[in-house]
């Protein structure tokens, strides 16, 4: 007995003094850094530093053990760990900044948290700060600073936008909300501009077939918003007020702040904004360009730690936004011309419990639900004032409900072998039923599917890694469709196999090489653009999906090489990225000539033979510390179809020319942007921004035959110039004062239609004219 109790307490005296303590400061050239993460590589043991830079954690000694230090706009430092005995050891850590984020975290290339530069898919990142250097109040407004990213605005009576990505519609791309598709065909249609940009850390790109991971529609790839965590304990206040044209008033007001226990336990934001903007008349014709809006948003992220393994992380955004376009802003719709006004209020909730098994297994299981309701009319008098037209604009009332969720199981093996897995099983459901009586308009559509995905991530040697991976989705859409006599109905039940494979190849410290193939498809369903109604000739066009459509599939190959050079303080990152994607049964609207007897004008989606998408992105950012950065991008491409495929096509032989084109419509060849920042010592920094828009091929519907025809776009160019300027009060008071120019040159599509019987549709380039603005925020941290 005896010698067990002596054996029983050297083991328990070994285990105590094997528990070392490791504390230190984390500084940089001005000071203690406040919120940098400190942990031990392979574990999920950690620590975040205080107001002073401290910072304190206990790990078990072992061997090769290295501790990593990381902040956001800071290089990530590795300390090797060596154990001799001590009981605890002291470390004083200087970071040294990261202008051009080329130590950044990423999860959008795999599902969990990578460093970019050993991510074998590219990542590319908008940070906070790209939004805040180029004046973008939404999420809409700052995906222009990417290249092959280009937001565009479709219609003049609502201000529909969507995003095209490598040449792509909206549609072919997979919009992630921390990681989740909760972003709806029906929230799509006016999504982009709901986002503020105050509820962002970062959006993530990735400029490559995403259906492996995610599932249909990330044919094109994906664009993953990731909204503030609280790490931090910090409050702020802002307001932004623009002029549009020398006219239109924008009021933007936001708050927001964090909270974290001093255990790191528990950790909450909040946000809230509020935005107004007047319609803005480019033409004095009476009619909007861009519409009213009056938009609130508040949301929270929350996270608890129940224990060291186990954290809970809970989510909630909740969106009321009105907006309205048409003339006569004043009257109620149906005393209007034309009107299209909506109200939408959404709510977005997600909750996620990971589970640490060791140190090298992840479990996690989430859940994410988005609810929308939204009253809307699309109609009015359509500049005739018959007793017809009066019964039908004040019936162009309509209603619809809208509801999204995923919910999943994902589990991640990494450890310090060459070896790591992640696999999982995801549900996802969207129910939509959209409604306007007046002109029996009816969606009402059930899409629902079941993935399994998993993936391996093999690291071949110091210099190659490979990514290869599949998912296979079973999907169910049921759908009826119908506008006024014309009816559809869809039932297609069917699975899809979406395999992945990606390689890095690091050819030497400073040059890398990317290469991949990956399989994407869509569902055949109403998308975002099938639930948007625009208005020509005074009436209203309705999209329907053709009987008998095919779900659409792509392959897409990409090649990418990445140089950086870090000498000092300055940074060189060189991007050149190729794709090719080959699409099979792309869907292709189609202006068919029909009419109902109210006059409404029918369009249908059909599948096309096929087509080809091909071309490079290149990026090009420079940093001279953080006085000089510059960053630019550019696209360069072409987008056909295999044959011409038909967009107009006169009714029974009817009035009008057919119209086909083997282009795609509303896609210029080339496009890019540029940034370049100046920062002072004494708090002035200046900044010039510009997106280019390359010429393209826009559909026009004639205003007198209700023809179409094809023109051809100016080169556009967007400039914006902004002067901040950042004083403290105190030590923990800081104030920002900023103005600036947007469309400085007032680069503007100057040939809009005009009219009660305009086109709405017809409308390109920037989304405003030349735009004053002056902003001021106030907070307790830099």
């Amino acid at each position: 007995m005896r010698s067990v109790l002596l054996a029983l307490f050297t083991f328990l005296s070994l285990s105590i003094q094997a528990q070392v303590k490791i504390n230190g400061t984390v500084n940089d050239a001005d000071g203690a850094l406040e919120g940098a993460i400190v942990f031990i590589q392979g574990t999920n043991i950690a620590s975040v530093t205080d107001r002073t830079g401290v910072f304190s954690l206990e790990v078990k000694a072992a061997e090769n053990l290295a501790l990593e230090i990381r902040l956001v706009g800071y290089k990530k430092v590795v300390k090797s760990l060596s154990f001799g005995g001590e009981n605890s050891l002291e470390f004083n850590i200087t970071l040294e900044p990261d202008v051009l984020g080329l130590d950044e975290v990423v999860v959008s290339a795999n599902r969990y948290e990578t460093d970019k530069k050993e991510s074998p898919v590219v990542v590319n990142v908008i940070g906070s700060k790209t939004f805040n250097r180029t004046q973008s109040q939404s999420l809409a407004e700052g995906l222009n600073f990417q290249s092959g990213v280009r937001v565009e605005t479709n219609c003049q009576n609502c201000g529909f936008t969507q995003v095209r990505l490598n040449g792509l519609e909206g549609p072919y791309t997979q919009i992630l909300v921390n990681s989740r598709p909760v972003f709806s065909s029906l929230i799509g249609v006016y999504g982009l501009e709901m986002i503020p940009s105050y509820m962002i850390d970062r959006v993530e790109v990735v400029k490559s077939g995403g259906s492996a991971l995610y599932g249909s529609n990330a044919i094109a790839g994906t664009i993953n918003i990731i909204t503030k965590e609280p790490v931090l304990n910090t409050w702020e206040a802002r307001s932004n007020f623009s002029v549009i044209g020398g006219e239109a008033l924008d009021w933007n007001h936001s708050v927001n702040g964090a909270y974290v226990s001093n255990n790191l336990d528990f950790g909450i934001s909040a946000f809230a904004t509020q935005r107004n903007r007047d319609a803005y008349d480019a033409n004095d014709d009476g009619f909007t360009e861009l519409v009213e809006l009056d938009a609130s948003t508040i949301g929270l992220k929350s996270f608890y730690k129940f224990s060291k393994n186990t954290k809970l992380n809970v989510g909630l955004n909740y969106i009321d936004e009105f907006r309205r376009g048409g003339n006569k802003l004043s009257l109620r719709p149906e005393f209007t011309d034309i009107t299209e006004q909506l109200e939408h209020e959404i709510l977005m909730t997600s909750a996620e419990i990971e589970q640490f098994v060791g140190d090298n297994n992840k479990l996690s299981a989430y859940i994410s639900l988005q609810n929308t309701d939204r009253d809307s009319y699309y109609g009015g008098l359509g500049g005739s004032y018959t007793a017809e037209d009066s019964l039908l604009a004040a019936n162009a009332y309509g209603i619809t409900d809208d509801q999204s969720l995923v919910t999943g199981l994902q589990w991640v093996r990494s450890s310090n072998t060459p070896h790591s897995w992640t696999t999982g099983v995801e549900y996802q459901a969207n129910e939509t039923d959209d409604r306007i009586p007046g002109y029996l308009r009816l969606v009402d559509q059930s899409v629902k599917s079941v993935g399994y995905y998993a993936q391996w991530e093999w690291t071949a040697s110091d210099r190659i890694k490979f990514l290869t991976g599949a998912r296979y989705d079973r999907s169910m859409v049921e759908g009826q469709y119908r506008v006024g006599s014309f009816q559809r109905s869809i039932d297609n039940d069917f699975g899809v196999f979406s395999p992945r494979f990606t390689f890095l190849y690091d050819i030497n410290s400073n040059l890398q090489f990317r290469g991949g193939y990956a399989r994407g498809f869509r569902a055949p369903q109403a998308f975002n653009e099938d639930l948007h109604i625009a208005s020509a000739g005074g009436e209203p066009v309705f999209v329907l999906l053709s009987e008998n459509l095919e779900k659409e599939t792509s392959d897409a190959l990409t090649a990418s090489w990445t140089y950086t050079k870090v000498v000092g303080k300055q940074q060189l990152e060189v991007n050149v990225q190729g794709f090719y994607t080959e699409l099979n049964n792309p869907f292709v609207l189609v202006n068919t000539g029909s009419q109902l007897p109210n006059g409404s004008i029918i369009e249908e989606v059909r599948n096309g033979k096929g087509a080809v998408v091909a071309g490079v992105n290149t990026e090009i950012n420079y940093a001279l510390g953080a006085q000089w950065v510059v960053q630019t991008g550019a696209t360069f491409q072409s987008t056909r179809f295999d044959e011409e495929q038909v967009l107009f096509e006169p009714e029974n032989g009817g009035e009008g020319q057919l119209v086909s084109s083997q282009r795609f419509m509303r896609m210029p060849n080339a496009y890019g942007f540029g940034n370049l920042t100046y920062e002072y010592s004494d708090g002035w920094q200046f900044s010039l921004s510009n997106v280019v828009t390359g010429g393209m091929i826009v559909p026009e519907i004639l205003q007198e035959s209700g023809n179409l025809v094809l023109r051809n776009s100016d080169v556009f160019w967007d400039a914006t110039i902004k002067a901040s300027h950042h004083f403290h009060i105190g030590r923990y008071l800081h104030i920002e004062a900023s103005a600036g120019i947007q469309n400085f040159l007032n680069s503007y599509q100057d040939d809009f239609q005009r009219g009660p019987t305009r086109d709405s549709d017809y409308i390109y380039g920037p989304g405003r004219p030349r735009t004053y603005f002056f902003s001021i925020k106030i907070s307790n941290n830099d």
